[in-house]
């Protein structure tokens, strides 16, 4: 692989995981809520589901699209509805410390990776990832993608968690946590919005 396209996959990769989306808005709001240690599960769990969706669509799952055109109108409701879940569950979090230890728990590994497939913008960085940059679906173009796509993604959305945490300490009572908590479903739902708006 030329040195130049590798670099533009490092620029590409960077962009989409430092930049608002779901993962992202939900991270931060589970490292305010839960705090970075508890939140571990759920960014390992998003490597884990990214990386596996970004093989199999470099492998050809896109191509679903192509032979059963409704799938991709299936995939825009079940992202549409599983997010507006989501931002709900967000919105009416408790908000005592002692009460989101015993009523909530923070994702799992299970639940952040399965979310990656109905994360629109999950979708949009891989499909995009690879017509670019792999069009031809050479495996090891794919391999480097996803490998890029993990390191990068790593410190980016730890860097989203700790943040979080860190706002802990500003949203030390009930009212604030609140506030807090309804604007990180805001957010979701004005992402979903802007995502769905996009073709995938």
């Amino acid at each position: 692989m030329p040195f130049e396209i590798l670099i533009a996959i490092i620029i590409f990769a960077f962009v989409s995981s430092i930049t608002p989306g779901p993962n992202n808005i939900m991270l931060l709001a589970s490292g305010t809520n839960y705090g970075f240690k508890k939140t571990i599960p759920h960014l390992f769990g998003i490597f884990i589901g990214f990386s596996f969706l970004l093989l199999s669509i470099g492998f050809g799952l896109s191509q679903i699209f192509d032979i059963f055109p409704i799938s991709k109108l299936i995939l825009k409701i079940s992202c549409g509805i599983y997010l507006t879940y989501l931002s709900y569950k967000i919105a009416t979090a408790t908000t005592f410390k002692d009460d989101i230890k015993k009523k909530s728990k923070p994702f799992t590994i299970k639940q952040a990776a399965l979310f990656q497939w109905v994360n629109p913008k999950a979708w949009i960085m891989a499909m995009s990832a690879i017509s670019v940059y792999a069009p031809n679906h050479e495996f090891s173009t794919i391999l480097i993608i996803t490998v890029a796509f993990v390191l990068i993604n790593i410190p980016c959305q730890c860097l989203w968690t700790y943040a979080g945490e860190r706002l802990s300490y500003i949203l030390n009572n009930q009212y604030r946590l609140k506030i807090f908590n309804y604007i990180m479903a805001g957010l979701l739902i004005l992402t979903l919005l802007e995502i769905l708006i996009i073709t995938i």
